[in-house]
């Protein structure tokens, strides 16, 4: 690329063949990314512009040599290019291996969801695969560690390799609560009534987690855990019992007698009926059965006028 020619595709200002190109990160580019590299070499008098909540990081060699964070205008002159470790030769325009990366500073919303299901082992429903997705805030804490670890150590270069990094550390978070908890013996019926306290302790380990890279995790909302059919199932199941205030086989012969009626034309459906009727027939039974003499009680004797015997009249 030609000395201060600028590209179409890059969001900077200025330039010509002997003057200097100005970089800026741009609003209408900025929306949604944590990190932008300037998409060029950097040469003798360009410029970069920073503002309040940016950092601009010049790096060189796989680490970082200077970090503008005040807001200006910043040139690199013959008289600053010593300071950032030579990036160029003075006055010769030839090109050195460094880049200026800007970091923004602000809290950044993004999203999470696990590539592959988590095995779960539960006592009842033996291996659940589970999927969760949810809501993440995040900002940079530290450029120095930021830029050296993400760039430095794992040679990433766009804002969506960063947030896919951070996206997969939150879910390993995730999965580390949930082995916890399984282990603590917590059904994966009583998941969903524990959405909040995962995310809280999510947030707890974050920190020494994320303190690595540079990173601070600063919420976590929305989190879904989806289940298989079945369990779900069970789930909206135990909710309909407690909702009614009956037991387990309460529930199961009020709804075989609810399907027994949407199929009282079938076959089926008339034995179901039949079963139910027997069944509530014998639960009747039984209470009126225990009034009858058992032969541990005397029996009760009928009235006297209809032990007497009557005389018969004599005729006159």
């Amino acid at each position: 690329m030609p000395f201060g020619k600028k590209s179409s595709d890059i969001p900077s200002k200025g330039g010509s063949l002997f003057g200097s190109t100005t970089f800026e990160w741009e609003d209408q580019f900025k929306q949604g990314n944590i990190m932008w590299k300037v998409p060029r070499l950097i040469r003798l008098n360009d410029n970069a512009v920073v503002r309040e909540d940016e950092t601009a990081v010049f790096f060189r060699d796989g680490k970082a040599i200077w970090y503008i964070d005040k807001p200006g205008r910043y040139a690199l002159t013959d008289l600053n290019a010593p300071v950032v470790g030579g990036l160029v030769k003075a006055l010769s325009g030839v090109q050195q291996q460094a880049y200026v990366y800007y970091l923004q500073r602000r809290i950044i919303d993004g999203k999470f969801g696990s590539k592959e299901p988590y095995a779960f082992r539960d006592k009842d429903f033996d291996i659940v695969m589970l999927r969760l997705f949810g809501d993440m805030r995040y900002r940079i804490s530290d450029p120095s560690i930021f830029i050296n670890q993400f760039v430095g150590t794992f040679n990433i270069e766009t804002s969506a390799d960063v947030e896919g990094r951070i996206r997969d550390q939150v879910v390993l978070l995730i999965y580390n609560v949930l082995g916890k908890m399984k282990d603590q013996g917590v059904s994966v019926l009583d998941l969903p009534s524990n959405l909040m306290n995962i995310e809280e302790a999510v947030l707890a380990s974050a920190k020494a987690a994320f303190d690595q890279y540079g990173v601070e995790l600063n919420k976590i909302s929305g989190l879904n855990i989806s289940l298989p059919d079945e369990v779900q199932k069970a789930i909206d199941t135990r909710s309909s019992m407690k909702a009614v205030g009956a037991n387990y086989l309460q529930y199961q012969a009020g709804q075989a007698m609810v399907d027994a009626a949407k199929n009282s034309s079938g076959t089926a459906g008339a034995g179901v009926g039949l079963g139910m009727g027997l069944g509530a027939g014998a639960g009747m039974a039984y209470p009126m059965a225990s009034k009858h003499y058992t032969g541990d009680e005397p029996r009760q004797q009928p009235p006297v006028e209809k032990r007497v015997k009557q005389v018969p009249k004599v005729p006159g």
